[in-house]
């Protein structure tokens, strides 16, 4: 799909901003759909299916953070936040909801490209991979978000899910901590390693037989994880 194609719905409730996104977009060669409230999109969403959307968090009736947690029920669409909420754990609140990336406004147009571009690019190398993986009895389909057992659903985070998609791109081969960081949390946060471990240490819970010697997500010491699937 050349960039041409590729259609962004703008979820933004102030008209002037609106216009401001439609115009950059439009130049940039991508087809708009516009909703100026969480209800709206969803409806847009759903009958549009956007290759990437593009959310405010303060919308009217209610804030993105619901709205993203819905679309992301049943879509895996590339989500970028645009908002005026500046601090740390607004942003993370944001992910952890299943955005993917994070622009504060004021905005630079430039930047708000680049950050879409390499949204659209992340999905669609995620697209091009097996999104099935398989360890013993688990079964996460990484496309639909969806882990199962034979007894039932494991819930696994959006933000475990990332972790997991991004070093599914890579399987078997070393993926480093920066590079895991900046594709989950976004540029300019490489050095929190922190919280990676913490998401790394969850998901071994859910996948490792034995999380303490870990087989499947292995630790690469003082570079990165690697991703060790049965198939490989």
């Amino acid at each position: 799909m050349t960039q041409a194609q590729h259609r962004v719905l703008i979820v933004e409730d102030e008209p002037g901003i609106r216009d401001i996104l439609r115009t950059l977009l439009q130049t940039a060669n991508y087809r708009v759909v516009e909703a100026e409230s969480a209800a709206r999109a969803e409806i847009e969403a759903r009958s549009h299916k956007p290759d990437l959307i593009i959310v405010d968090l303060g919308l009217p009736d209610a804030d993105g953070e619901v709205l993203i947690r819905k679309v992301r029920r049943w879509s895996p669409v590339p989500i970028l936040v645009l908002s005026a909420r500046t601090m740390e754990e607004q942003k993370i609140a944001a992910l952890d909801a299943g955005a993917d990336d994070y622009v504060t406004k004021p905005f630079s147009a430039p930047e708000l490209l680049a950050r879409a571009r390499a949204a659209l690019r992340r999905n669609a190398r995620g697209s091009e991979q097996t999104s099935i993986l398989k360890f013993g009895d688990l079964t996460i389909d990484l496309g639909q978000r969806l882990a199962t057992l034979p007894d039932g659903e494991v819930h696994f985070t959006p933000m475990e899910f990332r972790v997991l998609q991004c070093l599914a791109r890579e399987a078997g081969r070393i993926v480093t901590q920066n590079q895991l960081v900046c594709e989950v949390w976004g540029p300019g946060r490489e050095s929190d390693t922190r919280s990676l471990r913490v998401f790394i240490k969850n998901i071994r819970q859910k996948i490792e037989p034995d999380p303490t010697r870990p087989t499947h997500l292995v630790t690469e010491a003082g570079v990165g994880y690697r991703l060790v699937t049965p198939s490989r």
